[in-house]
């Protein structure tokens, strides 16, 4: 398990990370979530050994991260924001250079950087300096040296970055894999990776903790949640709005510049139930009815954008 106890980082009068408690235990993929500048990668370096907290504690596997730091960099593999690696070397140089640094040896050392290498498709550049590689496979480098030793905990800062379609979908499949037996944290501003990869998330903004739910629990706070969508064949939108008003729940309707239109709810009311038997009994021409989950970039916009309010206020 990883566990925090009000991990605190001030650097002189700035509060960076702000009093922060949670828990993640293996077999969880915990999405860090906040705008630029909210103490992700602060919070990231804690975890990790890089940065010291001002107040407050870190536990990897049960080992306190300032008291018994050995152990507990032991248990973690860990990808920095940007990567930094050694640039003037290859990445064979370099990723054979971080397997000694973690005690593999022999055969097994082998079959860690073969699998790593094949794993993250570093064969085309394997013997090219770093330096001269793309930020996608620069990523790549640092991502197969947070996992060359096998460890029980990842912390990932943006893995993604940089990576094409066709990588990211390749990384988070990989994360995926991993995560049955380890604990991962992924720290991103890519919602779309919370609903890749991640089973809970945690939104941080000016240091402080503001949510700590499941992707669809998040989404649950969308106005949009349980929305219903409709695209009317012959039936004019005109026509069938009035009706649709007049449902209880529906807070609104919403016409697209492709003729469909969406129905609103008020606190996420179920509406297609009554909609579809709206549209069966009046015999409109729907083509297309659907329900929506939410928008997780919504709820995130609410819930940080108040926070900013609430500070500037005070």
């Amino acid at each position: 398990m990883i566990e925090t106890e009000r991990l605190t980082k001030r650097y002189g009068n700035l509060l960076a990370v702000d009093d922060l408690s949670f828990s993640v235990g293996q077999g969880e993929v915990l999405g860090f979530l906040g705008p630029n500048g909210a103490g992700k990668s602060t919070t990231m370096k804690m975890l990790s050994g890089f940065l010291a907290p001002t107040e407050g504690i870190a536990r990897i596997c049960g080992f306190d991260i300032e008291k018994e730091p050995v152990k507990a960099k032991r248990e973690i593999g860990y990808l920095p924001e940007g990567a930094p690696t050694y640039g003037e070397m290859t990445p064979a140089t370099f990723l054979d250079f971080v397997a000694d640094i973690r005690d593999l040896r022999g055969d097994h050392k082998r079959r860690r950087l073969d699998e790593v290498t094949s794993r993250l498709h570093l064969e085309p550049v394997l013997l090219q300096p770093i330096d001269t590689l793309s930020k996608g496979y620069k990523r790549r480098v640092g991502l197969a040296q947070a996992i060359i030793h096998d460890p029980r905990v990842l912390i990932l800062d943006e893995p993604t970055d940089g990576l094409d379609p066709n990588q990211k979908h390749e990384v988070r499949s990989l994360i995926s894999e991993m995560a049955a037996d380890k604990i991962i944290i992924i720290s991103t501003h890519i919602l779309e990776e919370v609903h890749a990869v991640c089973d809970r998330a945690i939104i941080i903004a000016q240091g402080r903790i503001l949510a700590d739910e499941t992707p669809a629990g998040l989404e649950a706070r969308s106005p949009r949640h349980n929305a219903v969508t409709l695209r009317l064949g012959d039936t004019a939108i005109d026509a069938v709005r009035p009706a649709l008003e007049s449902l209880a729940g529906v807070a609104g309707i919403e016409t697209h510049d492709d003729g469909g239109m969406t129905v609103l709810p008020i606190g996420g009311a179920e509406l297609l139930p009554a909609v579809g038997r709206l549209a069966l009994e009046r015999g409109w021409d729907v083509s297309e009815l659907q329900v929506e989950s939410g928008q997780l970039d919504e709820v995130f916009r609410q819930i940080t954008s108040a926070d900013v309010g609430q500070e500037t206020r005070t």
